[in-house]
């Protein structure tokens, strides 16, 4: 389904008391110095999504303070998104003294925030996550849940329900004397949103690494990807879901001694991992130079735009790339720029310099952020 960012604006968010960016369905590089403001324009159109964006910020710190006394005041963003044939307008902010508690309109009406999927599909990258190969698996397992949420936005709500009857499971464990019927009950839930996860996860591994096969020989290096998981090799090996349900009912039964005594649970789809290879080299991105690694993940994000576009389902996405341009050499930026609009994508990149963006002056949005003001350069029609 094609969706389109017509205009982005905010309230009292970060560092604007209110800023537009007039879109008109364009792709957009954003340049300016540092702390004045680029950032802080992605992060909000990644706030039209479920979740805390691209900076996993609680909502509470997204409020601009003021200069004279610190207060803040509620903060919004507003998007008028292009959809088909008609445009929708969607909100997204705190209300009144609630710094940290988001609501969500869509054309007025109050909606979840799951609700926004159905109109915009941010998907994003960030300086943040150019370590993404060298930090904890839990990173690595939040990274590629992004990926497996933006085409399955069912899976945010297994991960969700998971995780508080993971926590509520080792509470009831390590203070002992759990009733084991309870106990019981928290395992089955688990257990069911857990095959979930593990085959929602199975599935976008195998549509990735479809996709990445499937691409040319280019600049950007391939890979080879692998889930490491228990359930989740289960999963990939042909498992159905109601069998690895019920592995994994027998499994946090049989392991209750244990995980009581480790104080963690010691088995389940919160313990696996991504394991990335770069193919020609054949080495862990582990190990692979930090231009390698940023490649690759950047190639993981075009490879799950590109099969997301064809979706007739869901939004389009859009890319935000964050300091992107900066850390590719002039062949693999050029290849950058050439794919996103091969794939007719709309995307936002930042970045200090603008010479980084020289060749899509005229053809992409240019805006120039200095202390929190946008000056926008004219479009060649």
């Amino acid at each position: 389904m094609r969706s389109t960012l017509n205009l982005l604006s905010v309230h009292d968010f970060r560092c604007y008391s209110r800023a537009d960016l007039p879109l008109d369905g364009r792709s957009a590089f954003i340049f300016g110095p540092n702390g004045a403001g680029k950032t802080n324009l992605l992060e909000a159109a990644s706030l039209l999504s479920p979740g805390k964006g691209l900076r996993g910020a609680s909502f509470a710190e997204l409020a601009r303070r003021t200069e004279s006394d610190g207060a803040t005041r509620p903060w919004a963003i507003s998007a008028r998104v292009a959809v088909a044939d008609r445009e929708i307008t969607i909100g997204s902010g705190s209300e009144g003294a609630q710094a940290g508690r988001r609501v969500v309109r869509v054309d007025g009406e109050t909606a979840s925030p799951a609700a926004m999927v159905e109109w915009i599909r941010p998907i994003w990258l960030s300086p943040a996550q150019d370590r993404v190969f060298l930090d904890a698996a839990g990173d690595r397992r939040r990274f590629f849940d992004r990926l497996v949420f933006s085409g399955e936005p069912s899976h945010a709500k297994s991960v969700a329900i998971y995780d508080r009857a993971l926590r509520e499971r080792i509470r009831l464990l390590t203070e002992g004397g759990a009733d084991p019927g309870w106990l019981s009950a928290l395992e089955s839930r688990m257990a069911k949103s857990g095959a979930l996860i593990a085959a929602a996860r199975s599935r976008t591994l195998a549509a990735l690494q479809a996709e990445i096969d499937g691409r040319g020989e280019g600049p950007f290096p391939k890979a080879d990807l692998t889930l490491t998981g228990r359930s989740e090799r289960l999963s990939v090996a042909g498992e159905a879901v109601e069998e690895i349900e019920e592995h994994l009912v027998a499994t946090l039964a049989h392991g209750r001694a244990h995980d009581a005594a480790a104080g963690r649970t010691l088995e389940g789809p919160h313990r696996g991992d991504l394991l990335v290879v770069h193919r020609q080299k054949r080495r862990p991105a582990a190990e692979c130079s930090t231009g390698e690694q940023k490649a690759l993940i950047l190639n993981l994000i075009l490879a799950q735009a590109a099969r997301l576009s064809r979706a007739k389902s869901l939004p389009n996405p859009i890319l935000l790339l964050d300091e992107v341009a900066a850390h590719l050499d002039s062949l693999r930026r050029a290849a950058l720029f050439d794919e996103i609009e091969a794939l007719s994508l709309q995307a936002l990149l930042t970045g200090t310099d603008e010479t980084l963006f020289q060749s899509l002056r005229g053809r992409w949005v240019g805006v120039h952020v200095a202390a929190s003001e946008l000056t926008v350069m004219e479009v060649q029609q």
